[in-house]
């Protein structure tokens, strides 16, 4: 069997945005572990328009042409690693909006975090998990929670992320391994579905 892919995504688009350097840290420690396909997928590369359309993707087909490349993007992956900014107590309004263009996508499928802000992105990670139950998604428990003493000296150019990066080395492996678990015991239910489904229109 095929390794599950999982997609690691940025969420903000901000010229001057941290999320790049944890995004790209998170990526290496999930493809070393040698169970995952990983992928960085950045929202910047999808110029999401504000979500306009009369329906969501699970009652419709979508309209815009950048927002369906988006789905079939988001479509490819067992699981996720969103990586969030917290911008006013909540995640950044680029991933909102982009979550609001693509409900199918996530559907039983396993979701971790990594989380940046003054309280470490606690309160925008807390957000996202009611969000994707709500997509029929599996927040798993685990997160990493980046605090404002570690990454604003680095915004601010006093550190770099290479210097502070280790101090969270110690929370990815419980992280990835309860992401693991859940990405691979969707996939199988998700792949048992289709096997029925199937059986039944045969």
């Amino acid at each position: 069997m095929s390794k599950p892919k999982i997609a690691v995504i940025i969420s903000s688009i901000r010229p001057t945005r941290f999320g790049d350097k944890p995004a790209k840290w998170i990526a290496d420690h999930a493809a070393a572990r040698g169970d995952f396909d990983v992928e960085i997928v950045d929202l910047k590369d999808y110029p999401l328009p504000l979500f306009d359309a009369a329906a969501s993707d699970f009652w419709m087909p979508t309209p815009n042409e950048v927002a369906a490349k988006w789905q079939a993007k988001l479509s490819e992956f067992d699981g996720y690693i969103i990586v969030t900014a917290e911008y006013n107590r909540s995640v950044t309004g680029a991933l909102k909006n982009a979550i609001d263009w693509a409900y199918k996508p996530f559907i039983k499928k396993a979701v971790a975090f990594v989380g940046y802000g003054s309280v470490g992105g606690a309160r925008a990670v807390e957000h996202l998990r009611n969000i994707m139950v709500e997509l029929q998604a599996v927040p798993v428990r685990q997160a990493v929670h980046i605090g404002g003493s570690d990454f604003i000296p680095i915004m601010m150019g006093q550190k770099s992320w290479d210097d502070t990066k280790g101090n969270f080395d110690m929370f990815v492996p419980d992280l990835l391994d309860n992401l693991a678990w859940w990405t691979n015991a969707t996939r199988a239910a998700r792949q048992a579905d289709a096997a029925a489904a199937a059986t039944k229109a045969a």
